[in-house]
């Protein structure tokens, strides 16, 4: 902004009488007397200020106001001086006594013309609005398709100069910058509007520093785009990082994609970019048009954008959200125990194709509903944010902060996760900061130079996927992503997060062959800025949101997955600080196991005990997940061998097996009910096999009554889940019995409270099969039988109380003898 000179020793009354002349134009428009310094009779000229009468004007019709013409204290864009007015009963005070001020011209220059319509001006602001110049306060406006454009102030209305390719100017004689609106005329309208060039920065000296350093926890809150009030006027604040961008404007369907007229200004070092502009508010569209180092334009989706059009549409959409939350209990409530040491029963769904064709408020009246019927505690929903390809299933994310818009806008998705809360059932999220797509109008070479990706295009690409995977390294980067985990915490009330892919982030020579990598500093092949990324990830998430817990997919033996982070381990590094992992190894064994004939197991049966040897290096999640039931790997029930009975029969002593292991459960949305056929995103479970019209409901209502009752045993039984993460919370009664295929072991509580969970994976009853058993136990009865009849089975029960011998028994003082049905698991306990 450029100072106003100031006068050597100007005479007292020559500046009252010049205020007093200003301030009766400015407001008044009475006519006002001008008198000639007598020292410098060719400068001045002597004006006199006409009343005009106003006619209303038909254009002005569409502002809805009248207004009174009057004629312009700036009869040209030079400006001349405003004439001055003598105070009463005073001399005029010759001129010749101070400097004369020679008016600055309004116009912009060339090279500022030139960047702002070349998209390369990185501080508008400074050349755009009004500034104080010699002679007055200089106006400047940039509007392209504009007829005309007259500045508002109070009654006064002033028409600026064109001076062509959208370019407004002109010079107005008062000596401050006043309050004021602009006039433009369009070619069929009229609009009178805020000057978006008038405005300080929307962003304070912390938020920028914050940015700087890496370090915004609520990034969200300082970047995207944000309805609100600036110095008194309603519209909505954008921002955008793009430290590599030689200019960047702003494109929507306000400005009809045209984003030449709204050139941000760049706030310093930080690369953030910000205008804010009056008048817009929530639902409207809009892009970021960046402008690359090398002069090629692109329009991006914001990187922040907290509401999207619904796909195949790529617009980021303002959004305002007045959404009043109900679940304060659910909250107060989360934090009393953690995860590990909780009951957690997870039902993974895939929202779109739960039920195809529901919304986040439909789903929000029929999931909860079912969930509970079945006794889950949590589910797990596959990515909600947004992605471009469904069939990615919401794994490769454009819009790391929206909520897909296929089902709804973001208050929309609160309703849901609020309705759940309420229902008394907890909301994981599945969530994906190891990489992210190609496509053009996103992440990808944001601003024209790799920005959220890694510099290197071996680093850069992931090898799987086709996408690009995050430069962990690039604290910009790792702030984006960490305030988004903190995003969906805080904002959307998500009670955990499953992060997708960990080990892909983990290994600098993941899917790569000899050469296509790097090794890091220390000659090794862990990625240490994904390390560190997920210490603060997992650090900030449990510091700031109490209650939260993290899940890692990690098919790995990385030592201490769940590890605090300033525990080192064995290997020199601190945890990872994940709150829970999924057990991989676990689910290939089992499954691996089930999928053979039972004559065969007996070969197998280490792959059934074997998790036992690490089942406490970490805290573990046993998960039948949808990448289990997809792709030829068929559906649960359709792994297990032999006829349609056995098969059911087989997914039930599986199930009865999986909710009695050591760990908390996860199982993919169709598989509680055995559907036969793999899942597809095109339609979903198959709903059908339990209409009651359909021959075999029967069958399928069985396995799903089972699920139900399993959730509610396991619930109600601390021994399965209080110690989970303990070996005292487990003990081995027979784990070796591999020629009956038979497994049997003792959970217990706290306190030692047990169930005894035995599992016969023969297709055989075995009668009087004799246990070792605890000698504090007076008698134990049947809590669970997986071959109920309720359930589809064969109904060989033991439906009296045992009681035990005193007969020693696999290294115990007593034992039992029950009768063990074919292919099912049993669950008894303390009578």
């Amino acid at each position: 902004m450029t100072p106003r000179p100031s006068s050597s020793g100007p005479d007292p009354e020559e500046t009252a009488t010049k205020k007093a002349a200003a301030k009766e134009t400015t407001t008044t428009g009475k006519k006002a007397t001008a008198k000639k310094a007598a020292a410098k009779k060719t400068v001045a000229k002597k004006a006199v200020a006409k009343k005009a009468v106003a006619k209303k004007a038909a254009a002005e019709k569409t502002v809805g106001k009248k207004s009174v013409a009057k004629k312009s204290v700036a009869e040209k864009a030079s400006g001349s001086r405003a004439p001055g007015r003598k105070a009463s009963g005073k001399k005029a005070v010759p001129a010749a006594v101070r400097p004369v001020e020679t008016p600055a011209s309004p116009a912009l220059d060339a090279a500022d013309r030139e960047r702002l319509l070349a998209g390369t001006h990185h501080d508008p602001h400074t050349v755009l609005g009004a500034h104080p110049v010699p002679g007055g306060v200089a106006f400047r406006v940039f509007r392209p398709y504009a007829l005309a454009v007259s500045v508002l102030t109070g009654e006064l209305r002033t028409e600026l100069r064109d001076d062509g390719d959208g370019f407004f100017s002109g010079l107005l004689p008062l000596g401050e910058v006043p309050a004021y609106r602009l006039l433009v005329t369009y070619e069929e309208t009229i609009q009178e509007a805020e000057d978006p060039y008038r405005f300080l920065p929307t962003l304070g000296d912390l938020d920028l520093h914050l940015i700087g350093e890496g370090r915004h926890e609520q990034l969200w809150q300082a970047l995207g785009a944000h309805p609100t009030v600036h110095e008194g006027v309603a519209g909505t604040r954008f921002t955008v990082w793009a430290p590599n961008a030689r200019g960047v404007r702003v494109a929507g369907g306000f400005n009809f994609w045209d984003g030449t007229g709204h050139p941000m200004r760049s706030l310093g070092a930080t690369g953030v970019w910000e205008l804010f502009l009056p008048g817009i508010g929530a639902g409207e569209l809009y892009k970021f048009e960046i402008t690359r180092p090398d002069g090629s334009r692109t329009f991006r989706a914001d990187p922040l954008a907290r509401r999207t059009e619904v796909p195949p549409a790529t617009s980021s959409v303002v959004h305002a959200s007045d959404y009043t939350w109900g679940d304060a209990q659910w909250l107060a409530r989360r934090a009393e125990a953690p995860a590990h040491e909780a009951p957690m029963s997870v039902y993974e769904v895939h929202l779109p194709s739960w039920r195809p064709g529901l919304t986040y408020r439909e789903l929000a009246e029929q999931l909860p509903a079912y969930v509970g019927d079945l006794g889950f505690t949590h589910v797990e929903l596959m990515p909600v944010a947004e992605h471009p390809f469904g069939g990615s299933w919401g794994y490769q994310v454009t819009g790391f902060y929206a909520p897909t818009a296929r089902l709804g806008d973001p208050d929309d998705f609160k309703y849901l996760v609020d309705r759940l809360h309420q229902a008394g059932i907890g909301v994981l999220m599945d969530w994906v900061p190891a990489h992210f797509p190609r496509d053009d109008w996103a992440l990808a070479e944001f601003d024209g130079r790799p920005l959220y990706e890694h510099s290197d295009p071996l680093r850069a690409a992931h090898p799987d996927w086709g996408t690009l995977e995050f430069d962990f390294g690039r604290r910009e980067v790792r702030n984006f992503l960490v305030a988004n985990a903190v995003y969906w915490c805080e904002e959307f009330h998500i009670d955990g997060l499953r992060v997708d892919a960990v080990a892909s982030m983990l290994y600098l020579d993941y899917s790569r062959e000899p050469g296509q990598w790097t090794p890091n500093e220390h000659g090794g092949r862990e990625n240490l800025d994904a390390v560190a990324f997920l210490q603060e990830m997992n650090a900030t998430v449990y510091r700031r949101v109490p209650g939260v817990v993290t899940v890692a997919e990690e098919s790995t033996a990385w030592d201490g997955v769940t590890r605090a982070t300033h525990h080192k381990g064995p290997s020199g590094f601190g945890g990872l600080g994940f709150g829970l992992k999924w057990n991989m190894g676990w689910m290939h064994d089992s499954l691996q196991y089930m999928s053979h004939e039972p004559v065969h197991r007996k070969y197998h049966h280490g792959e059934m005990t074997f998790s036992m040897v690490y089942a406490y290096s970490e805290n573990y999640v046993l998960p039948i997940s949808h990448d289990e039931v997809v792709h030829g790997k068929k559906s649960l029930v359709s792994k297990m061998p032999g006829d349609w009975w056995q098969q059911r029969a087989n997914v039930r002593a599986y199930l009865g097996f999986m909710w009695a292991h050591p760990g908390k459960q996860l199982l993919f949305m169709g598989q509680e009910f055995a559907q036969g056929a793999e899942w597809s995103e095109a339609h979903g479970p198959d709903w059908w096999l339990l209409d009651p019209e359909y021959g075999a409901a029967a069958d399928h209502l069985g396995v799903r009554d089972l699920v139900r009752d399993l959730n509610a045993a396991y619930r109600a039984t601390p021994a399965l889940w209080r110690c989970d993460t303990h070996p005292s919370g487990f003990a081995w009664v027979v784990g070796d019995a591999a020629e009956d295929n038979v497994l049997a072991f003792l959970r217990l509580d706290a306190d030692g409270a047990p169930l005894l969970a035995v599992s016969n994976f023969a297709p055989v009853v075995r009668h009087d099969y004799r246990l070792g058993v605890p000698d504090d136990v007076p008698a134990w009865h049947e809590a669970l039988n997986t071959d109920a009849a309720r359930y589809g089975g064969g109904g060989v029960t033991n439906p009296d109380p045992v009681k035990p011998e005193a007969l020693g028994w696999h290294g115990r003082p007593a034992s039992i003898r029950l009768t063990l049905p074919p292919l099912a698991t049993v669950w008894l306990r303390p009578a």
